[in-house]
């Protein structure tokens, strides 16, 4: 679960605890958005102290190595020695 998914569940535990006013036989609906609330929040810092220990880890560069210039250049273009 990631972190859009804790914030959903409370979001919805909020909704259930403080914007219902449902009654169910058996059921406290308070108490289940009071848990998923509580839910939500662990996910979230389990995800933040997931996130900060994770490092990003740069690939190291190659070195960038500058070629000679020819030293045989032809004055008609052709330095590679192909062509007339």
């Amino acid at each position: 679960m990631g972190l859009g998914g804790c914030i959903i569940l409370i979001g919805v535990g909020a909704i259930l605890t403080f914007a219902t006013d449902w009654h169910m036989k058996g059921v406290n609906v308070t108490v289940v958005g009071l848990i998923l609330m509580a839910v939500g929040l662990i996910g979230v810092a389990t995800f933040s102290g997931i996130a900060r220990r994770r490092r990003v880890v740069v690939p190291p560069t190659t070195p960038v190595v500058e070629e000679e210039p020819h030293r045989h250049h032809r004055v008609d273009g052709y330095s590679d020695g192909y062509g007339v």
